[in-house]
């Protein structure tokens, strides 16, 4: 998808090259680690173009089944990272050779240490209320000394308006941000950068989900070991059951069952 915006004056740098991929049930996977996501962020915004990244547990690759509007914002995103430790297992297992997940809440943390290097500045969009942004903006700022976090927006939980939206996108104009990181959840979030970035001129997208949550210290994450043995659902179910239990529920066996059918079919082709 070309998103190039017109521009005047100095000349602009050419489009930055996007990861390879490698699709599992249907959603494409950028082959790529937090270097290659953070240097491609940066190579978009010194080309001054805008576009947006989604990162990718089992839940948006099985929703983005279900949901075609989802579907849609997936596969218009510049690139999607495996977020998810399974994701990483099935890149692995089809014959690509991983080392890691781009997991969002590290990979938000890494942007702004970066940042505070380049000077890049950032936009928040989401929380679960104004209180919870001050306190993100402010462990960032803590964590990461020098950060420019030059705006934030909660959205009511109900979807905008498209005055409200328009009224979004004037504000992060404004703000002269160059990455919005945006916490709203699957599948609000794909949708909304999706419906979003064609109104922005040079700005990056980043859809990161709970890290909001996670670094404004609202939800525990998982234990590094959980995480590395990619049960950090059960963490989260256990913290949060009345919000996620029909979420694993439905789509972790069947993201288990519909990979397993792609690998044995990958397996007999390759036999042939």
């Amino acid at each position: 998808m070309d998103r190039t915006k017109p521009f005047t004056g100095t000349a602009v740098a050419a489009a930055p090259t996007r990861p390879p991929t490698a699709k599992v049930l249907g959603v494409p996977l950028a082959l790529t680690d937090y270097e290659g996501a953070l240097d491609w962020i940066d190579a978009t915004v010194d080309a001054r173009r805008s576009g947006y990244v989604c990162v990718a547990a089992t839940h948006t690759v099985m929703a983005s089944q279900d949901d075609r509007e989802l579907r849609a914002a997936v596969l218009g995103a510049d690139f999607t990272v495996p977020d998810g430790q399974p994701l990483v297992w099935a890149l692995n297992l089809l014959g690509h050779r991983l080392g890691d997940r781009v997991y969002g809440p590290d990979l938000m943390d890494r942007a702004c240490a970066r940042a505070v290097r380049t000077g890049r500045r950032m936009y928040l969009y989401g929380g679960r209320s104004q209180g919870a942004l001050v306190q993100l903006t402010r462990n960032l700022r803590l964590r990461h000394p020098g950060l420019q976090i030059v705006g934030g927006h909660v959205p009511p939980f109900r979807d905008l308006t498209r005055e409200e939206e328009a009224a979004v996108a004037a504000d992060i104009q404004r703000s002269g941000a160059e990455v919005v990181w945006v916490g709203i959840g699957v599948p609000k979030q794909e949708k909304w950068m999706a419906r979003m970035t064609p109104r922005l001129r040079s700005q990056v997208l980043i859809g990161v989900g709970a890290a909001f949550d996670f670094h404004s210290g609202l939800i525990p994450q998982a234990p590094a070991v959980l995480q590395r043995l990619g049960l950090e659902w059960a963490f989260r179910l256990a913290q949060e059951p009345r919000r996620l239990w029909r979420r694993y529920l439905r789509y972790n066996p069947r993201f288990v069952a519909g990979f397993a059918r792609q690998w044995a079919r990958e397996r007999l082709t390759r036999r042939r």
